[in-house]
């Protein structure tokens, strides 16, 4: 295939030809991505994040605000509180690394929308629980549900960006996180005051706190719906040997982002980065013709079930071998410990603050002080009321008071305003010294929390160290997604993920058995395991890929 001359002396190459202009050229997907520009699609990226991010939080965050809300519709005890925070982490934890294997092997496109659909079920089911058994089993499947798309997300928003923008994706996501735990106190402020008990088809009895889940049902729905116009990660259809769909994916992102016509996308062929057999039978690069925009053919594989969990397992072998091995355990042991400090202390925090606004009402004009331990007598106490005396305690409908919402909202906003400045901090000392001086600074604040003396300077302490281990949270992730290899990727973030949650679940269970026991145990509990993760970073410097 030559070049032909036209009547102007210029040279042109039919399609297939070969030619050593750089455009041309074989492109890898980085170099394929970045061709295909920022505008228009990466925006509408962004907007499905928002949703996405709010059905994850959603899913594992919404049962600490009605705790305080449903405890006499539900009869629950302080175990039954720690169950209901618990049992969407175990769901996760079940479901991780059978989701990863679907991510890494049938898409993140398909994980995404199964997934945030059936999140949208369960939420709607746990909304119309008349009683604790109902509200935990949902709560579990939507944990199982969730599990991955929560965990894809980060894979899907990074494959999707070039090398200059994944940085500033992994902080956007963030700062959505966070602006997601600021917006469920605000949902709960607007919902939870309402008279809005009623009966839904005559015999389902519907209270405040059911219509709160409702509207948490929507992101998930939302983003199941704008899942079905996005396309699959043009990174991982190039790690499975499917270029061909990889170019027009490509050829979609640059027609949106830029506006010009789809066979002017300056890349017209990809290496073939990750060829399987049947692919290496073919040929190793797969064109789209620039006038035609016709694709070559390629190959199905035709492989029985036994073969495709074969070549799964052998697609995850490098795990388990130097250098990701060590990298990959020292992740695993530093995010149980981090998600049990941070989950623990995040998920009781509406509890709490509810205890404070209850005590310093019943207590008005007396001077007593609302010390953390006697903020947690009090709520011991209270509890054991509800159950035992439970006509009279729960006579009249529950009134929380608005310095609960406002605490919880000063909390998240902290958060918010910590992710705006960890960017700027990771430019000056790096990720790692930023994960690591975060994860002590955090330890030290966990075990503050027992000294506190009066509400205003629990909200404080508790503001400080959310935002401190948010920040820790996401500069470890941030490590995960660059540092292992596309195709392990999304498995590494499910169990990285599944870690988290089995700290979670850790947490939740042991905070209100240890508060029984004493004070300080919950406290000694969080501090422990926070500067735990800050000794995996300090004696086992050399199992880290350098950040920075």
């Amino acid at each position: 295939l030559g070049n032909e001359t036209d009547t102007d002396g210029n040279s042109n190459s039919r399609p297939g030809a070969s030619d050593d202009s750089p455009q041309d050229a074989p492109a890898d997907s980085d170099k394929a991505i970045v061709a295909s520009g920022f505008g228009r699609f990466n925006i509408i990226l962004l907007i499905f994040a928002i949703f996405a991010t709010c059905a994850n939080m959603f899913e594992s965050t919404t049962m600490s605000y009605i705790l305080p809300i449903a405890e006499c519709d539900l009869h629950l005890t302080l175990t039954d509180k720690g169950v209901l925070n618990a049992c969407a982490y175990a769901g996760m934890i079940i479901s991780a690394i059978p989701w990863g294997y679907l991510a890494d092997t049938k898409g993140r496109r398909n994980v995404l929308l199964y997934g945030y659909f059936c999140t949208c079920i369960c939420v709607l089911g746990s909304a119309l629980s008349q009683n604790f058994i109902m509200l935990v089993t949902f709560k579990f499947l939507g944990g199982l549900m969730v599990n991955g798309p929560a965990a894809v997300l980060f894979t899907y928003l990074t494959e999707m960006h070039g090398p200059k923008y994944r940085s500033h994706v992994l902080m956007a996501v963030g700062m959505i996180t966070s602006a997601t735990l600021l917006l469920l106190p605000v949902l709960a402020w607007a919902i939870f005051p309402r008279d809005w008990d009623f009966l839904l088809f005559g015999s389902l009895a519907i209270h405040s706190w059911q219509i709160f889940l409702f509207a948490c049902a929507l992101p998930s729905f939302i983003s199941g719906l704008v899942l079905l116009v996005m396309p699959e990660s043009p990174k991982f259809l190039i790690s499975q040997g499917r270029n061909a769909e990889a170019l027009q994916v490509l050829q979609k992102m640059y027609y949106m982002n830029t506006g010009k016509p789809k066979n002017t996308y300056p890349i017209k062929s990809l290496i073939l980065e990750v060829p399987s057999r049947d692919a290496q039978k073919d040929e190793a690069i797969y064109t789209i013709d620039s006038k035609s925009e016709t694709t070559e053919p390629v190959k199905p594989s035709s492989r029985t079930l036994l073969e495709s969990l074969r070549a799964g397992m052998l697609q995850m072998k490098p795990m388990f071998h130097k250098p990701l091995l060590g990298l990959a355990l020292q992740i695993y042991i530093m995010q149980y410990s981090m998600f049990l400090g941070l989950n623990t202390i995040r998920l009781w925090l509406p509890q709490l603050f509810s205890s404070m606004a209850d005590y310093e009402a019943e207590f008005d004009g007396q001077d007593v002080s609302a010390t953390m331990c006697t903020i947690l007598d009090y709520s011991i106490n209270k509890t054991a009321e509800t159950l035992t005396n439970h006509e009279n305690a729960c006579a009249e409908p529950k009134v929380v008071s608005m310095d609960m919402y406002i605490n919880n909202i000063i909390v998240s906003a902290c958060g918010l305003v910590g992710y705006f400045l960890a960017g700027s901090t990771i430019r000056l000392i790096g990720t790692k010294r930023l994960l690591t001086y975060c994860l002590f600074i955090s330890g030290i604040l966990g075990i503050c929390l027992y000294w506190s003396v009066n509400s205003l300077m629990t909200l404080l302490v508790s503001s400080a160290f959310v935002t401190v281990a948010c920040v820790s949270f996401s500069s470890l992730l941030s490590a995960v997604v660059a540092h292992f290899p596309t195709q392990l990727r999304s498995i590494v973030v499910s169990i990285t993920m599944m870690c988290g949650r089995l700290g979670s679940i850790s947490g939740n269970l042991l905070f209100p058995i240890f508060i029984q026991i004493g004070c300080l145990p919950p406290f000694v509990m969080v501090a422990a395991v926070m500067i735990s993760g800050f000794h995996c970073i300090a004696f086992r410097d050399y199992c880290l890929i350098k950040y920075s």
